[in-house]
């Protein structure tokens, strides 16, 4: 079962950037496509973004902004997200989730992923 660990959050002040980092065992991640997740306080778990196991990225919702960039490094077995212009907004839970398949979703919902990790948290205030 693929295991999955978030790391890279913590606090920012609005204005400023996080990389987030998601991994697992080298050379597995390329197995799957693999999608950011957040859950912000009031409101349901919503897609962020997805990468396919050749690196092309699909943006969702905030990240279709461009202060967000997906990426990952099959052979060190990560995924990262970058997060630029940070708002108060952005505040909250981070998680990482793998997709049995090569290729992102059209739409981001859970049941299209299969694995996930435990989160990290996200604070942007000053």
């Amino acid at each position: 079962q693929l295991q999955l660990v978030e790391s890279g959050g913590g606090l920012v002040q609005p204005g400023g950037s996080l990389r987030l980092s998601c991994a697992a065992p080298a050379f597995t991640l390329g197995l799957y496509a693999i999608g950011w997740f957040r859950q912000v306080p009031g409101k349901e778990r919503e897609g962020v973004a997805c990468t396919n196991d050749k690196n092309s990225p699909t943006y969702y919702l905030v990240s279709k902004e461009g202060r967000f960039n997906i990426s990952r490094d099959n052979a060190k077995g990560t995924v990262y997200l970058q997060m630029n212009t940070l708002k108060p907004e952005d505040t909250g839970i981070y998680y990482c989730a793998a997709r049995s398949s090569y290729f992102c979703p059209s739409t981001m919902s859970f049941d299209r992923f299969d694995y996930w990790g435990q989160g990290t948290q996200v604070n942007v205030s000053s």
